[in-house]
């Protein structure tokens, strides 16, 4: 593996120079996920980054991780008003209602995934017949922002009861859980997670 001055990243994770985000680049984004708190915490947090920067989300990553108890679906499904009402007083996560409501309702929503399916794993992978797409983009631009998979997730996660998981969402979402490869072929990752 080269060194780290030898690197050459996809140009986002660099951009602001923040070792958080090119930490993330380097170590998580496009890993293929099999367990289900990680899905469940890409969920949420995918949702909460809706109009907002990743890099906003990444730094409130762990707040997340105590305010949504572990990203523990079947303790969030739990989630009453009450602790709606903790969780828009939090600094530390994005207080949006709607959003805090959705990743309560998804919580709901991932369990009968499960129940239904086995796993969300199982469910999920689906939608890529069970391995990772492998893109072979030169350039930034090339990257889509949502393709007919991504749009045929989010019309049925919808229709399953899930918030905050339109098409754009929903890409982001497979790219950050390995469902795609969307490194750069110059990015010293591409191709580097199976």
């Amino acid at each position: 593996m080269p060194s780290r001055k030898q690197r050459h990243r996809c140009p986002w994770a660099g951009m602001a120079g923040d070792p958080t985000y090119i930490a993330y680049h380097d170590r998580e984004w496009g890993v293929p996920v099999h367990d289900e708190k990680r899905w469940f915490e890409f969920l949420i947090l995918e949702g909460a980054q809706a109009g907002l920067s990743w890099a906003t989300i990444l730094h409130k990553r762990e707040n997340y991780r105590k305010a949504f108890a572990g990203f523990d679906p079947k303790k969030v499904a739990r989630f009453r008003a009450a602790d709606v009402a903790r969780l828009l007083k939090n600094p530390g996560i994005v207080r949006n209602r709607l959003k805090i409501r959705a990743a309560i309702g998804n919580a709901r929503a991932f369990l009968e995934l499960q129940k239904e399916f086995g796993s969300f794993d199982a469910y999920i992978w689906r939608f890529v017949n069970g391995k990772p797409v492998r893109n072979r983009r030169r350039r930034r631009q090339q990257v889509p922002a949502r393709t007919a998979i991504s749009d045929a997730m989010s019309k049925d996660l919808k229709k399953r009861g899930f918030k905050f998981v339109g098409s754009t969402i929903c890409y982001a979402f497979m790219q950050a859980t390995g469902m795609v490869d969307d490194h750069l072929a110059s990015c010293f990752r591409h191709g580097a997670a199976r």
